[in-house]
């Protein structure tokens, strides 16, 4: 079971990050474009404050979003907000986050998220400091893939592994950092075994689709296609 509580933490200290960081921006570099196609710093900075609001109405045993076109509409209505207008929502919607995951709860319960996908409650926290530090790299002002904390990095790594393993588009692969940690995934795609190895951030670039794998080196075949989040 995930440290809920030393995961709020880190989701503070992410958090506190990124509001350091954004802050020193100005209006025409919150409306230029983010790493994410299509997508202004705006619409990234939107996400984060609309996905805290989000991940609150999960803990609170609420649909994580009214529906999908409720949550894309809200993130291209609020991406056009000067830089004070965006910031002061980023400390909004965290403060709530925050206040609802201090709230008594059963850690242990089992929450829905998007398009039905269950969790422990304990994992939201996690799941949090993953959209707040990701989406700071994504914005693409200096803050990168290796500025990440290690164990952050390891960990979402550990996440994506999961999340792809029996995958039907991937085959089995195994993943080794040059820290020594080793990770399986794919395996339904009946083909493999790919070895994929290289730094972990690197690693994590790759399962998360923000690098192409370039940084990586593979034995037993061409480096694997990563099926979409």
């Amino acid at each position: 079971m995930s440290d809920h509580v030393r995961d709020l933490a880190s989701v503070r200290e992410a958090t506190d990050r990124l509001l350091t960081a954004v802050g020193t921006l100005d209006n025409a570099a919150v409306a230029e474009s983010s790493r994410l196609p299509g997508w202004t710093r705006g619409h990234v900075l939107a996400h984060i404050a609309r996905n805290a609001d989000a991940l609150a109405n999960v803990l609170a045993g609420r649909p994580m979003y009214p529906s999908a076109e409720a949550r894309d509409a809200d993130i291209e209505r609020d991406a056009p907000r000067d830089l004070r207008e965006q910031l002061d929502d980023l400390r909004t919607s965290a403060a709530g986050f925050d206040r609802r995951a201090e709230a008594p709860a059963d850690w242990a319960r089992t929450v829905e998220l998007r398009n039905g996908v269950k969790d422990s409650a304990s994992r939201i926290p996690f799941r949090r400091w993953g959209e707040v530090d990701l989406h700071h790299v994504d914005l693409g002002i200096g803050y990168e893939l290796e500025d990440l904390p290690a164990e952050f990095v390891e960990r979402e790594i550990d996440f994506l592994a999961e999340r792809f393993a029996g995958h039907q588009d991937m085959p089995s692969t195994g993943l080794k950092s040059d820290g020594g940690r080793v990770w399986t995934t794919g395996g339904g795609a009946g083909t493999g075994p790919v070895g994929v190895a290289g730094p972990a951030p690197e690693l994590l670039g790759w399962l998360s689709g923000r690098r192409d794998g370039s940084g990586l080196t593979v034995e037993g075949g061409t480096l694997p296609v990563v099926p979409p989040l």
